[in-house]
């Protein structure tokens, strides 16, 4: 009688080496009919250790790991006038096929407020590849263990509550108006380069909020330096692994929950220059297909609470006229749309 554990055949043996290598190089085995060949810059047009930083440098190791690319991945930080560099960066460089910009709602926000020359259909639609949600922040020292707590603190300040944030009149400071406006507390908003800053700023208590990703403070609240309020979300997060000692992403509240009802999440997107040709469009959508196919995507994701959604094509075309809108609509409410 056979073992029920004796060893396959050299022939079956043979055949599962197969597999085995298939699967190993499957992503690099995918022919196209454009490939990159020199360098691929990924355009940040904010500053290091941000949430946008942190995507591009996250899939630029993915892509150098899997080798889903035969060229390299150059992070470049493009970071002035509130991201407004970034984009005309790579509106200038219509049909380079060597430059992919990785961006967030500043893709409408930043023309609105500024009457900045651009607009979104300017570039190559690539890939939306997560949303990010805003936590409201405290330092974990402070008297704020509630939403109304500080909103009570705020209001009883008159004025003087500093609430930081990434540039101005952006996604931070579009927030912390519309709390002032739901609420009737008054804040400074201090405008800093990124959310990193700001992030290290509240640590050290030079101001008392700030509105973050959570990839911009997930480390400061592991450590017990600040404490998340509420999520600006229509619902809680779901990812329940405890990150501190006590608490999920999923712990976290909504605002609304905690009587605050203001809403906003972000797109992550990657553009391409205007000009490109389909096949250079469609190498890059399917690299991305090919990095949130990937286990470190998937910790990512996790890591920092972003929201799963992949969408391309028609479909991303069709979201970004409606993102656009709804923007637009915002940044009318909260005052900061660029006279004509």
């Amino acid at each position: 009688m056979k073992s029920m554990h004796s060893k396959p055949s050299r022939s079956k043996r043979v055949a599962m080496t197969f597999v085995a290598a298939a699967a190993g190089t499957a992503f690099a085995a995918t022919a196209h009919a454009w490939e990159p060949t020199k360098p691929v810059e990924i355009v940040v047009p904010f500053s290091a250790g941000g949430a946008s930083d942190q995507m591009a440098r996250s899939i630029q190791s993915i892509i150098a790991k899997h080798k889903l690319m035969s060229q390299p991945v150059i992070v470049v930080n493009k970071a002035g006038a509130s991201g407004a560099e970034g984009l005309m960066d790579t509106k200038a460089s219509q049909g380079n096929p060597h430059k992919l910009l990785v961006t967030s709602s500043a893709l409408y926000t930043v023309p609105m407020a500024s009457n900045l020359p651009f607009n979104w259909r300017d570039l190559t639609p690539v890939a939306m590849v997560a949303q990010d949600e805003f936590v409201l922040w405290t330092n974990a020292q402070s008297p704020y263990k509630s939403v109304k707590d500080f909103i009570d603190g705020a209001k009883s300040a008159a004025g003087k509550t500093k609430m930081g944030g990434t540039s101005s009149k952006r996604e931070d400071q579009i927030i912390t108006t519309l709390i002032q406006k739901k609420t009737g507390a008054k804040f400074i908003y201090i405008p800093y380069k990124g959310g990193g800053e700001a992030a290290t700023q509240l640590s050290g208590q030079h101001i008392d909020a700030n509105v973050n990703n959570p990839s911009e403070s997930v480390g400061q609240w592991r450590a017990g330096e600040h404490r998340a309020l509420c999520v600006f979300a229509p619902e809680r997060m779901g990812y329940t692994t405890k990150v501190t000692s006590t608490q999920s992403w999923k712990d976290v509240p909504t605002c609304k929950e905690q009587g605050l009802d203001v809403q906003y999440q972000m797109l992550r997107v990657f553009m391409l220059p205007g000009g490109v040709t389909p096949d250079q469009q469609k190498f890059y959508v399917d690299l991305m297909q090919k990095v949130v196919a990937t286990p470190e995507w998937k910790e990512y994701l996790e890591r920092n609470a972003l929201k799963n959604e992949f969408v391309a094509g028609k479909a991303l075309e069709d979201f970004l006229t409606k993102d656009e809108n709804a923007h637009r609509d915002i940044l009318k409410e909260a005052g900061f749309m660029a006279a004509r």
